[in-house]
């Protein structure tokens, strides 16, 4: 079986599939070990300090720091201002409509506005809303894991992509 390219004969399925593997290959093999290192960070410092510094949330923005650096959405001021503000949307819904449906929807939903208003949209963030709510977070939580963990986040990224990836960040 062969493919059909444009500039020339066609190449064997597994041409193809090899030249994908070359092209696309390392460049996901570096996003995906940035990613596992700066969670295995988090995760060895929270055991070792016996303090929470990694929510689910800050799987989704490794993506972002790893994979796309140069995305907007990326940059360390979206990353750490967009959780901080998402989670105290969270706070502040959970302590005045409780621990609802209409207060999971409300926290989402003014999170999205307040990081687009302030200019700190981060995706991955708007789920801190919901975590905030669902397990009764204290305040405490802005700080660990939010604001120290999203600064670590961040410090890793900027590490990693100046000494391993050679990728520019911030963008």
């Amino acid at each position: 079986m062969s493919l059909e390219t444009e500039n020339g004969p066609s190449l064997s399925l597994a041409e193809t599939a090899a030249s994908y593997l070359r092209r696309n290959g390392p460049p996901a093999l570096v996003s995906g070990l940035g990613g596992a290192l700066a969670v295995g960070l988090l995760a060895a410092l929270s055991a070792s300090l016996e303090h929470l510094l990694l929510i689910a949330s800050f799987g989704a923005s490794c993506v972002l720091l790893f994979a796309l650096p140069q995305s907007p959405l990326a940059r360390p001021r979206n990353v750490i201002c967009g959780h901080v503000l998402s989670a105290l949307v969270g706070l502040l819904v959970l302590s005045v409509l409780g621990d609802g449906v209409l207060a999971m929807a409300v926290g989402v939903g003014v999170a999205i506005a307040v990081m687009q208003f302030t200019g700190t949209l981060h995706p991955p963030a708007g789920g801190n809303p919901l975590i905030v709510i669902m397990t009764g977070a204290g305040w405490s939580f802005l700080i660990l894991p939010v604001l120290a963990g999203t600064v670590l986040l961040v410090a890793v990224a900027l590490v990693y992509h100046r000494l391993f990836s050679k990728r520019a960040y911030p963008a």
